[in-house]
């Protein structure tokens, strides 16, 4: 019970375990299955829990870190100020829109090419049709139950431990990484934090979303940094993945999410 106390009370822990957590069972149940490749695999005969693991292991990735979260909520400085959280909002909208442009490119230009090549696939107009798919539940009740588990996760897990671990913890540790970082008050300004942050943010996304990523992260940066409010990064965050879930289901863009 001491240890478990300890642990509770460790803000650095509450920060960065998290999305730790998050990457580790979601990477970790991927590879598992991508192994075993005689029980799952894409093949009509089989269960879907067999043929698309992605509709289990993201729930799974929900709940761990979601447990996670409510361990430590007592250690998360988000303060609910309207005018800033509006602003997030409204940076939420501006990114996200510059995040599916490329693959809306892809359509208003009427291309046929799934692989473009060039600089059109480094900038990621692509189809994006492949990836998270709900409609593969012929039922009602498992659409929506995969469709509201992967918002869950896109718009509040998601949201939160990015913005605990990136902003909240990894922006003030980069200020002073030999003393008590802590001590720095959320969302203080370099050009050190904002390169190793950005850049970090652009590389655990995938090579069709680095330019997008990019911007997104430039403008995360700038809301906690104009904001010096974690609270408006996270909603930030949590109005643009559901604008992308939105959109990814009204379009078909399955691969955006």
């Amino acid at each position: 019970f001491m240890r478990l106390a300890r642990f509770r009370r460790d803000r650095t822990l509450a920060h960065v375990v998290p999305l730790v957590a998050f990457m580790l069972v979601g990477g970790g149940l991927t590879a598992i299955t991508g192994s075993l490749d005689g029980l799952f695999r894409d093949h009509v005969y089989l269960s879907w829990w067999r043929r698309f693991p992605e509709h289990w292991i993201y729930p799974v990735q929900t709940l761990v870190a979601g447990g996670l979260l409510a361990l430590w909520w007592r250690h998360y400085e988000l303060r609910w100020e309207p005018r800033k959280l509006l602003f997030g909002a409204l940076l939420g909208i501006v990114g996200i829109g510059v995040w599916i442009l490329p693959t809306q490119l892809y359509d208003w230009w009427e291309m046929k090419e799934a692989e473009p090549g060039g600089w059109k696939q480094a900038l990621g107009i692509l189809p994006r049709r492949e990836g998270f798919d709900p409609d593969i539940f012929e039922s009602p009740a498992g659409w929506w139950a995969a469709t509201i588990f992967r918002m869950l996760r896109a718009v509040i897990v998601v949201s939160l431990v990015e913005e605990l671990l990136w902003r909240s913890f990894l922006m003030r540790f980069l200020l002073n990484p030999d003393g008590d970082y802590w001590a720095k008050p959320f969302g203080v300004a370099s050009w050190k934090s904002y390169l190793v942050v950005t850049t970090l943010v652009v590389l655990i996304h995938g090579p069709a979303d680095w330019a997008a990523a990019f911007v997104w992260g430039s403008l995360m940066y700038g809301c906690a940094v104009w904001t010096r409010s974690l609270g408006a990064c996270v909603v930030m965050h949590a109005v643009a993945n559901f604008l992308l879930g939105w959109y990814a289901l009204s379009f078909g863009k399955y691969g955006l999410w």
